[in-house]
Order: C-alpha cells, then sequence, then structure tokens
C-alpha cells in the first residue's frame, strides 16, 4: 500500500506522522485491498480560533476511492475522528463485498432449466424444436389485421418482406402508427 503524509500549513513532527501512520496500519483488518492512502494534515485559522482539518483519502482496487474530512481543535482528536469514520464507511464496503451472493443456475431451480443446455445420458445435447411462424416475415396488412384481432395488445413488432425490424402500433384516435 502506498502512503503519504502531507502537511500544510503544518510543520509535521515525527510524533504525529507516527500517529496517523498507525492510523492507516490498523484499516488492514477489513481484509480489503487498500492501493493507496493519503492523509492530509492542515491548519486552520477561522475568527481567531486555530483547528486542524485531517484528510483521508483511501483508493481500494476497483475504482473506489473513500474520502473523509474532519475538523478539530487538537491535530490528534482530528485524526482519531476521521479515522474512525474511515473505519465504518471500510466496514460498510466490507460487510457489503461478504453479504454478496453469486447465483448459480442449479440455485435458481426449474427457471434455469429453460435457459441451461439439457443434456442427455450419452452426453449428446437435446435440441429443442421451435416454431418459426413466429418469426417468419410479415406484411403489413398482416401486421395490422393481428393488431385489429387482439384487442389487448398495443403494438407489434415484426420483420417485413424486406426483412427490415418494423413496429406498428394503435393509435388513440383509432388509426395505425409504422415505423
Amino acid at each position: 500500500m502506498n502512503r503519504s503524509i502531507v502537511g500544510r500549513h503544518f510543520d509535521l513532527t515525527d510524533a504525529i506522522k507516527e500517529y496517523a501512520d498507525n492510523a492507516i496500519d490498523s484499516l488492514s483488518k477489513y481484509n480489503l485491498d487498500i492501493i493507496s492512502a493519503s492523509t492530509l494534515i492542515s491548519s486552520e485559522e477561522k475568527n481567531g480560533k486555530k483547528g486542524y482539518k485531517v484528510e483521508f483519502v483511501i483508493n481500494l482496487k476497483d475504482k473506489n476511492t473513500i474520502v473523509v474530512s474532519k475538523k478539530d481543535k487538537d491535530v490528534y482528536s482530528a485524526i482519531d475522528i476521521a479515522i474512525e469514520r474511515v473505519k465504518k464507511t471500510l466496514g460498510r464496503h466490507s460487510e457489503k463485498i461478504k453479504n454478496h451472493k453469486i447465483m448459480s443456475f442449479k440455485d435458481l431451480g426449474a427457471e434455469a432449466a429453460a435457459v441451461s443446455v439439457l443434456e442427455t445420458e450419452e452426453d449428446e445435447i437435446e435440441i429443442v424444436p421451435m416454431n418459426l411462424d413466429d418469426h417468419k416475415p410479415i406484411d403489413i396488412d398482416e401486421a395490422m389485421q393481428h393488431l385489429k384481432d387482439e384487442k389487448s395488445r398495443q403494438f407489434i413488432v415484426f420483420n417485413d418482406m424486406d426483412g427490415n425490424m418494423r413496429v406498428m402500433y394503435k393509435r388513440a384516435d383509432g388509426k395505425f402508427g409504422l415505423y
């Protein structure tokens, strides 16, 4: 894991660097592939009050990035608050990965039988015949007749005699539209 600890408007002491480095070390318990961890510690002063801002940028594999910024009066407590937030976020991410279940065709049961390849006892692939009347080209008049015959159907997708895929639909005014 690549690490960087940077101080902005603030001189980092070895003790602060070591404290932040130990905080980053504690992230290894989540068993996530952390590519890099950057820590930015900056000093801020607003309205005469001095404070510190700590920002952790954690890059995980699969293009996931976690950015946490926290402010406090003390630099050590700002690091603690920020690292606890990072731990909470990494814990959620880790649980999400652990709870993700990949289902196989066996888990799907009967629905998977329609999709999977059926094999006979001699390991030959079974061929299932298909009704080709559903896929034969029809002319526009036949498509219009299908729409008139079936009152509940609002549109029909078909191949015309030239091999183009077409869509015929019922319009609100009782006429038919064609794409």
